[in-house]
């Protein structure tokens, strides 16, 4: 895999090559909770949860679950349940600025702890994930789809155990796998309950599909919910050989070692990461959060996901290396 050069564009100048799917004949669902359908194939097997939108500006999880959904599949083994997540912001959407639909009031992929879902607190995202937490809570396994800032090649985060990583490898794309621990500023959905206890069947997986905007995403979305589903034996053959074009890539394994939360009310970065770019020297300084500078903790180090949201107590940045 060639890795990405540095490229000094701000997300706002990415063109919108996608547009917003009409999800309107999606609202009743059948569960009773909006934008939830379920379809049960009376065949025993996992329940498959898959989900889009969690931020309301990643457009292309939305059009993956659409064109599944237009198609008329139905699982052949097993529950499968498609959820649109946080359709109050995405209702928001608006190419003049695009990156404002991300969230109302919070973000939706922070919640995700028993402590913050029983509390007090209120906010339009909290609200609607405690409308989805028995849908979240009822799956066996995960895909959460979503997109990425920048032009970065698409990963999928397993979180941190093993059993993570082992159905990463299972599903075999996209190419670079993430292992990570999650954000400081609170648990994302895919680290919730028991996806993130070792002892437990239950898996889940995140998948960031490249720039938000760029059409590509969407295909990116399109094939990894087709091989996700294509694990648990849900999908007719004929489906499968229509809309995937050849194998799955070789995976490599990104470990995070290190995730850089802000501390300061002022940060900045030496350069213009994107994400993928790999320090050869260990103690290179790669930004500055105030006056105290941050540096690659050793050789080779990988930048995940630079942020350009950079605010207090959020991460700036994930730093791993490359295993094997």
């Amino acid at each position: 895999m060639q890795l990405p050069e540095l490229r000094a564009v701000a997300i706002e100048d990415y063109p919108i090559q996608l547009s917003p799917p009409d999800i309107s004949p999606y609202r009743a669902g059948n569960t009773g909770i909006d934008y939830v359908t379920r379809f049960d194939s009376g065949t025993p097997g996992p329940h498959v949860l898959v989900t889009a939108l969690v931020h309301g500006n990643e457009l292309c999880g939305a059009i993956a679950l659409d064109f599944l959904l237009r198609s008329g599949v139905r699982p052949r083994r097993g529950v499968l349940t498609l959820a649109f997540c946080n359709v109050a912001a995405f209702a928001t959407f608006n190419r003049a600025n695009p990156t404002a639909s991300r969230y109302l009031d919070e973000d939706f992929n922070r919640v995700w702890s028993p402590e913050v879902l029983d509390g007090k607190r209120r906010s339009v995202e909290l609200a609607r994930a405690r409308e989805l937490r028995p849908v979240v809570d009822a799956a066996d396994f995960v895909l959460d789809i979503h997109s990425m800032q920048h032009a970065t090649p698409p990963l999928m985060l397993c979180g941190p155990l093993d059993k993570g990583r082992a159905f990463a490898r299972e599903v075999g794309y996209p190419e670079i796998v993430v292992s990570d621990s999650g954000h400081a500023a609170g648990r994302r959905m895919r680290d919730y309950g028991a996806f993130g206890d070792p002892t437990s069947p239950k898996n889940a997986l995140l998948v960031e599909c490249g720039q938000h905007w760029d059409a590509s995403s969407a295909e990116v979305a399109k094939e990894v919910l087709l091989r996700f589903l294509m694990r648990f034996d849900m999908l007719d053959d004929a489906f499968i050989r229509a809309h995937l074009a050849g194998p799955a890539p070789k995976q490599r394994l990104i470990e995070v070692t290190d995730a850089v939360t802000i501390r300061s009310d002022q940060f900045t970065f030496t350069d213009d990461y994107v994400g993928l770019e790999v320090i050869p020297e260990g103690g290179t300084e790669i930004g500055r959060d105030g006056d105290r500078p941050v540096r690659t903790p050793y050789d080779n180090c990988v930048l995940i996901m630079p942020s350009r949201r950079l605010a207090k107590g959020q991460t700036a940045v994930r730093l791993g290396r490359f295993i094997g």
